[in-house]
């Protein structure tokens, strides 16, 4: 075992030249930004117009904010080694923010799997939907999602600072993914992938069946729809969940869940990407793009501060 305070690492993150790095660096302050800027007016439009404060609109606000510090546990540091060389981090602040990302991606995976239900109970069942899905029971599925969410993952971090780390102390991904930190530590970590992938698992496809079988019971709904007008209505009403749930499945399926020797560290970092940064930027488009209440609401914003001048 290690001493915490004697022990820094070094996030190799990508190998670029001088004018690339600073291009890389400059696109992902960027993509930072602009998903700062989606999630808050999301968060900001649905607080502010009461034409929103319905229970998909309630877990949408949950999951902007969380799309918020998701992409916030991790290209903060990344900005920070593309634009000063710093790729050290102390094994303490490694291990926080493995603990932080791999908690909020856990929170994700909860709130999808809520949503997915939402719509169930929506489509299938809408005589019932404002008894069975209440305020208060949108208040009680989203503390429980975040509280079980930071819950899951604190034994297998707990594990981590029982391995030994011999040096060279490099981690060859741009933040601390457990993949990526065990590949350092000399000790036996048999134990640590076994329960590691195993609550990784477990909270993927768990979450992946209940979607599923949420979504099952959708389509057999809608296609009971005689009109086609009707069916479109309906589809309509899934298809921003739809679409987000497809990206995150996609790749923590990719990189968690599959085995171990059919990973690659490189393609690994590519589609760590798309998860961590790129689906907390494109969230805020999906459902505002795809949603005409939420694009109606952010209208009549613009309208009202037009009129204010």
């Amino acid at each position: 075992m290690i001493s915490l305070n004697q022990t820094t690492f070094i996030l190799v993150g990508f190998t670029f030249g001088p004018w690339v790095q600073n291009g890389v660096f400059l696109l992902f302050l960027l993509l930072y930004s602009i998903s700062l800027t989606g999630n808050m007016s999301i968060i900001a439009a649905i607080w502010l117009d009461r034409r929103l404060h319905i229970p998909m609109y309630f877990f949408l606000t949950s999951l902007a904010f969380l799309d918020i510090w998701f992409i916030t546990s991790t290209v903060p540091k990344l900005l920070t080694i593309l634009a000063s060389s710093n790729r050290e981090i102390s094994l303490p602040g490694c291990f926080l923010q493995l603990y932080f990302y791999v908690s909020l991606g856990t929170i994700e995976f909860y709130l999808l799997a809520v949503m997915s239900v939402d719509r169930y109970v929506a489509i299938c069942h809408p005589l019932r939907y404002h008894s069975i899905i209440s305020h208060r029971v949108c208040l009680w599925l989203v503390l429980v999602s975040w509280i079980f969410g930071f819950l899951t993952f604190i034994y297998p971090t707990v594990l981590l600072f029982g391995l030994s780390f011999c040096g060279p102390y490099e981690i060859n991904h741009f933040f601390c993914d457990s993949s990526a930190v065990v590949e350092i530590s000399c000790s036996d970590i048999n134990q640590f992938d076994m329960v590691f992938a195993s609550f990784a698992s477990a909270v993927i496809l768990g979450s992946f069946i209940l979607t599923l079988i949420s979504y099952c019971n959708i389509l057999i709904t809608v296609l009971m729809i005689p009109s086609a007008s009707g069916k479109i209505k309906a589809f309509s009403t899934c298809t921003s969940h739809f679409t987000v749930v497809s990206l995150v499945y996609g790749s923590a399926i990719f990189i968690y869940v599959r085995p171990v020797e059919s990973s690659s560290p490189d393609l690994n970092k590519i589609v760590a990407l798309l998860n961590s940064v790129l689906t907390p930027v494109l969230n805020p488009f999906i459902y505002s793009l795809r949603n005409k209440q939420v694009q109606q609401v952010f209208r009549d914003l613009e309208k009202s501060l037009l009129l204010k001048k």
